[in-house]
């Protein structure tokens, strides 16, 4: 039994077939154009009765680069939201292959109307509904604005990507490949450098439990997250060295030295940076290191592991051995680490020391977890007792029964 779909030029589909190919025809005269145009929306009703959409999205398309020079941006738009809206009417793997067909030819030119082209990405992502194809238009859309030079218009939207990969589904390559992207995009941002590292850091960690082959394909990567945690002024602490992709470089002939100058970073003070940067100047030019900026991050550095010992506190004199540094100059590196919220502390002139409360830690691991522990446990006994004390007193005033005394479990 055959089904008749009825269709008129009132059907946008038609009116923008009809519409493009009077646009491409144009210049052809009317005896040429005209049956061009006749066969072109022939087809297109054909695709509309016969439910073909992923042709008739194919047929929209042809002469799209041609609608992008000659259109307005609001006719542009119009445009691809019809096209982008033949997507709904499909489920599965045919909505994907129309959001594919869709947003590869939309990303074929960017650095022409970049901006309307993202926007148009993100109009088509709106409208699907399988997480397959909003993956893939997602990823579509992060290269454009990489390419395209509009990084600003995608990186609100970096806030929801916990969200977006709940809703995704997708496995550990895709992970790989989306985290990287937005490192790189970051990256474009002169005002995300800190953002750029969390999701190179988060890239290379995806590498954990591969066998080395598969690891040495981050092995540049891994270099990169090194050189920009030393580069990073306001970057002093990671988990670098827990990362099984970054800790390959320890043994590799060309990035041992690499692998060095992040040992140096998270676990060693100025002197052993000054004696490793004497030794390797030539190296550390090459990856654009400037000396004085990192002289200035291991000062900092260098405080604050000073202010981790027992004591929790610090002599000026060891302060200014320690950073190299003048005596006038002791409180103004402690008020550098304050301004950056590396440590709490106060500093007694009288007697010459700076006496810590708080400071942070370079590096987060095994030790620290169980430092924390000890701490919590601490402060939870701390705050047991004083409940007891309370309860205790008020019972003497009460005059209540003992038994009704409650403590903390």
């Amino acid at each position: 039994m055959t089904t008749v779909v009825p269709t008129s030029e009132d059907d946008p589909a038609l009116a923008i077939v009809r519409f493009t190919s009077e646009l491409a025809w144009a210049d052809a005269g009317p005896e040429v154009a005209e049956p061009q145009v006749t066969r072109l929306c022939m087809e297109a009703q054909e695709c509309i009765v016969m439910g073909r959409w992923l042709d008739l999205a194919s047929l929209m398309l042809t002469s799209a680069d041609l609608v992008f020079s000659k259109v307005s941006d609001k006719d542009l738009e119009c445009i691809f939201t019809v096209i982008c809206n033949l997507a709904s009417k499909l489920e599965n793997l045919d909505e994907f292959e129309v959001a594919k067909l869709v947003s590869t030819k939309i990303t074929q030119q960017p650095n022409d109307k970049p901006a309307l082209r993202l926007k148009i990405l993100f109009n088509l992502y709106n409208l699907l509904g399988g997480p397959d194809s909003r993956f893939f238009v997602y990823m579509q859309a992060l290269n454009l604005a990489l390419n395209g030079k509009v990084v600003d218009h995608i990186i609100p939207s970096f806030k929801k990507i916990d969200c977006f990969l709940k809703e995704w589904t997708i496995g550990v390559k895709d992970q790989r490949n989306l985290f990287l992207t937005i490192a790189n995009v970051l990256k474009e941002s002169k005002s995300s450098g800190k953002d750029s590292f969390k999701f190179l850091t988060k890239y290379l960690a995806t590498f954990s439990g591969e066998d080395s082959y598969i690891i040495s394909e981050a092995k540049e990567e891994a270099v990169r997250s090194v050189i920009e945690f030393v580069k990073a002024p306001d970057i002093f602490q990671c988990d670098l060295l827990d990362i099984p992709a970054v800790a390959q470089l320890e043994k590799d002939s060309k990035y041992a030295l690499v692998y060095q100058l992040l040992k140096i970073f998270l676990t060693q003070k100025l002197d052993a940076y000054l004696e490793f940067q004497a030794a390797n100047s030539t190296l550390m030019k090459s990856y654009g290191l400037v000396h004085e900026d990192c002289i200035t991050k291991m000062r900092l550095i260098s405080l604050v592991d000073l202010g981790s010992n027992e004591s929790g506190q610090i002599p000026y004199s060891l302060i200014k051995d320690t950073l190299r540094i003048n005596d006038d100059e002791v409180e103004l590196w402690v008020v550098k680490a304050i301004t950056a919220k590396l440590m709490d502390c106060k500093m007694d002139q009288m007697n010459q020391v700076v006496i810590v409360s708080w400071c942070s830690e370079r590096i987060f691991g095994p030790h620290q977890w169980l430092s924390l522990r000890s701490k919590l446990a601490t402060w939870r006994g701390n705050v047991a007792s004083l409940i007891s004390t309370i309860q205790a007193n008020k019972v003497v005033e009460e005059g209540l029964p003992a038994g009704q005394v409650t403590t903390i479990r």
